[in-house]
């Protein structure tokens, strides 16, 4: 008798009625959902790109304000608070750009991880609600950067276009 590791992996004419129907099933819709795979990478990019790229555009709406959230509000290791702001702002202008063409994502998720992570840590009252948004944006970033961009992203065109490029 032939064991697999993964039912899935099982012939279907080795699985004779409801199973072997359960089992064509099963791989129809994986095969569905495999599909819907690029689509899903796009929707995360686009959505943590849109809340990073609001939250730059409002800094630069009141730079004044930014410098005095910055000077009074945020402490952000390391920085003064006008590095500090110019260097926030730019990040949150940038790497969502690079997010939503899908160039560099990998490394626009990365760079967008490690400054949601210090957001978290400058912000003493950031609160619970606050807090989970944080984790959100954080698991989404994680899930791109492990994951990739996906086929609907200039990544995903360069890869096919070139092969021999790294992942």
């Amino acid at each position: 008798m032939h064991y697999v590791n993964n039912p899935m992996e099982l012939p279907a004419a080795a699985a004779p009625g409801v199973a072997g129907r359960a089992l064509a099933l099963g791989r129809r819709a994986a095969r569905g959902l495999e599909r819907l795979s690029p689509l899903v990478d796009l929707a995360l990019r686009l959505t943590v790109a849109a809340v990073f790229f609001k939250s730059g555009l409002t800094k630069i709406a009141s730079w004044d304000t930014t410098l005095s959230l910055f000077e009074n509000e945020y402490a952000v290791p390391l920085l003064p608070p006008e590095a500090a702001a110019l260097l926030g702002t730019g990040v949150e202008l940038f790497f969502p750009v690079l997010l939503v063409l899908g160039l560099g994502t990998r490394f626009a998720a990365a760079v967008l991880f490690v400054f949601n992570v210090v957001a978290v840590i400058s912000y003493p009252d950031l609160g619970a609600a606050g807090f989970k948004d944080h984790q959100t944006w954080g698991l989404m970033l994680l899930v791109t950067l492990t994951h990739g961009a996906g086929a609907l992203s200039l990544d995903g065109l360069l890869q096919r276009r070139a092969p021999a490029l790294p992942r």
